[in-house]
């Protein structure tokens, strides 16, 4: 008997739940008392994946097989990252050159 390619939209939804869980049992086993935002988050997530198989609708947000969007990964690494008690240094933002007059041709 033959058996068929897993489907990758199932794997997917698996890997995030698993992810999830993952996040809430290091909070707690580390006792790392997550926000209410981040205890919000997490359920609503895994609900949204339980329900659509998916945690976002706008295929703008994320990739097409994928059941997290982009932030919505960025913001579950944050929260495991802070169930490990690893800090994360907060983004540094560069400020990008305007190109003052030294960068325009000159006419002649």
């Amino acid at each position: 008997m033959k058996r068929s390619a897993p489907d990758p939209r199932a794997q997917a939804k698996r890997a995030a739940l698993n992810a999830l869980r993952r996040a809430k049992r290091a909070a707690d086993r580390a006792g790392v008392d997550l926000s209410a935002w981040e205890g919000e988050f997490l359920g609503s997530v895994e609900e949204r994946l339980n329900t659509f198989g998916r945690a976002f609708g706008d295929p703008e947000k994320g990739a097409v097989g994928a059941a997290l969007s982009v932030r919505q990964g960025v913001k579950l690494k944050e929260i495991s990252a802070k169930a490990r008690g690893e800090v994360r240094p907060a983004r540094k933002t560069v400020a990008k050159p305007l190109g003052g007059f030294g960068n325009r041709p000159r006419g002649g």
